[in-house]
């Protein structure tokens, strides 16, 4: 997939804007740069020092197209490895068309999505997985998701993954060393080592692998079901979260009959609430549609937010329905953490608040309960640190590996699997050739997260999802 010919892109968004940067990279970029470049200074652009920035104009002809700032990084010492000249230049998006088409008359093509950054893991400047952190950063949207990307780009997870492989091959040069010795049936990989080495290896794996719950929603977004009866506020209270009219608020039950998902960021943290429809037995055709499609993202969502109207809760009945529906919903999602709400606090009584709370203290499950007061925000700053508190952030404090990659996490599963068959061929006095097998193909699965172990399809596959000009 090496290819030296010179390619061109937008480096900035597509539009008009301040200030455009069109990237080109490749053997000849610099030649092809210098070749519609008049530095103000006449200065030759291909006897220029690496890391430099020229003032000048891009000249078509006897045309002047733009005065432009132009970028000289000389390979190896560019982030692609290459030649790479970068021309900022006014954000007129005729003038960014002027510019490429011009560059490509002068034997440029068109880069394709990522092609920077491929050719940048191809000539050893970033391992696998830090390219694609690349395009998790530029697409990070909070604190977390930019943390975890920052920390994977600077190799915290490549370096991770290259020891652990690195240590085992050692181990796995020398059981193929027994292999050669087999009729003198000698031992040069220490078992009570290696039994170790397994041992921790299978610890850091099992330890990336539960990372990648956390990383997963944090780079996705943690999603969040406001859930209830009709007309108890669960769309007043996404709009008090927003902080905006979002969703349409009325008095008559069952006016929300479909979902509606909007996103905040709470404490560098993504969240996306989901205000579904009022939980109800109903003839409606339309409004059961929506309660069916309210239990289609409680099961998709991390967190529930369970939510009650403080007033009709003076009904006794409506209390014990409440204690009813709390413990139905975390008998069908046992794993889910649930967060019950009492809506309009400001228009409950202290002894009405009593009597609820001595209620919800008779229910063996009761989960944690906030009062608030949607309409009148409340108690929602409560709510927002509450729903924090669910998110394990002490990785991301520490500054501990994170996984967020499906990929990535496809692999570590494979090579714990394979980790754990050596495991057990050791404590089973399993021939060398057969424990063998199973280290090349562990080794195989750590390849595949750095790269060591590519393919075309797979490179073609993670490229095609980074945007044209990285």
């Amino acid at each position: 997939m090496i290819q030296n010919d010179s390619i061109v892109a937008l480096a900035t968004p597509s539009g008009a804007g301040a200030i455009a940067i069109i990237r080109i990279s490749g053997e000849n970029a610099i030649a092809i740069g210098h070749s519609v470049f008049r530095s103000i200074k006449n200065k030759d652009l291909t006897q220029q020092k690496s890391h430099t920035l020229h003032l000048g104009h891009i000249i078509d002809g006897q045309k002047t197209l733009d005065e432009v700032l132009v970028s000289v990084f000389k390979g190896p010492n560019s982030y692609t490895g290459e030649n790479t000249i970068e021309i900022s230049c006014h954000g007129s998006t005729y003038i960014q068309q002027q510019i490429i088409q011009l560059l490509l008359r002068k034997g440029c093509r068109m880069a394709d999505a990522g092609e920077f950054t491929l050719r940048a893991f191809l000539n050893g400047k970033l391992d696998l997985s830090q390219a694609e952190a690349v395009a998790d950063l530029i697409s990070s949207d909070n604190e977390a998701s930019h943390q975890i990307a920052m920390q994977q780009m600077r190799g915290g997870f490549s370096n991770e993954i290259a020891k652990l492989r690195e240590e085992l091959l050692n181990f796995a040069s020398l059981i193929e060393l027994e292999l050669d010795f087999a009729e003198e049936d000698v031992e040069f990989a220490d078992r009570t080592q290696f039994h170790e080495l397994l041992n921790r290896i299978e610890f850091v794996l099992k330890r990336l692998i539960d990372s990648f719950a956390v990383g997963n929603v944090i780079k996705n977004g943690i999603p969040v079901a406001i859930v209830g009866e009709p007309n108890v506020g669960k769309s007043t209270l996404l709009n008090a979260l927003l902080n905006e009219e979002r969703a349409i608020v009325s008095e008559i039950a069952g006016t929300t009959r479909d979902t509606i998902e909007d996103e905040l960021v709470i404490g560098g943290i993504g969240f996306r609430f989901i205000d579904t429809a009022g939980i109800r037995e109903t003839a409606d055709v339309v409004e059961s549609i929506g309660i069916k499609k309210t239990f289609e993202k409680i099961d998709q969502a991390q967190v529930v937010l369970y939510l009650a109207d403080g007033r009709q809760l003076s009904v006794n009945e409506k209390l014990d329905n409440l204690l009813i529906e709390i413990n139905k919903t975390q008998n069908l999602y046992p794993q889910k953490p649930i967060l019950v709400i009492i809506n309009k606090k400001d228009l409950l009584s202290k002894e009405m608040t009593e009597v609820i709370e001595a209620k919800l203290a008779t229910n063996n499950q009761q989960p944690k309960t906030i009062y608030i007061s949607a309409k009148e925000r409340i108690g929602v700053d409560d709510l927002k640190n509450e729903l924090l508190s669910f998110v394990n952030t002490g990785a991301l404090r520490n500054n501990e590996t994170i996984v967020t990659n499906t990929r990535h996490y496809d692999s570590l599963l494979k090579a714990l699997d394979e980790i754990q068959k050596v495991k057990f061929g050791l404590e089973s006095n399993l021939s060398s050739d057969l424990m063998a097998l199973d280290i090349k193909e562990a080794l195989y699965q750590f390849g595949m997260i750095t790269g060591q172990v590519t393919n075309d399809e797979l490179l073609g596959n993670i490229f095609a999802n980074f945007c044209i000009g990285k």
